[in-house]
């Protein structure tokens, strides 16, 4: 799953350090963050837009979306929450 190391510019695309994945943005800001265990995203995972704002909080389970998702807007107030099961929606609010 992991391929490219870096962008053109240097920038590490990615950084695995004790079962902890952050990926970047080219400019070097996080893109997102969580557990990667046996080469999957599990657990929550928090992803960034690419000003450093949240983006989105959800969870994984061996790679696909399970549980709660949560999106915000630009001034952070929730533009979706999801339940998922298994990679399909369960319940929307």
């Amino acid at each position: 799953m992991l391929k490219k190391k870096e962008y053109a510019n240097g920038q590490k695309v990615y950084l695995l350090e004790d079962s902890y994945l952050t990926y970047y943005f080219e400019d070097g800001t996080v893109k997102s963050k969580g557990p990667f265990i046996n080469d999957m995203m599990e657990g929550e995972w928090i992803f960034y837009r690419k000003t450093g704002e949240l983006w989105q909080v959800g969870h994984f389970k061996e790679n696909v979306k399970h549980g709660r998702w949560v999106r915000y807007d630009r001034e952070n107030q929730i533009e979706y929450d999801e339940e998922f099961n298994e990679g399909k929606i369960i319940k929307k609010k």
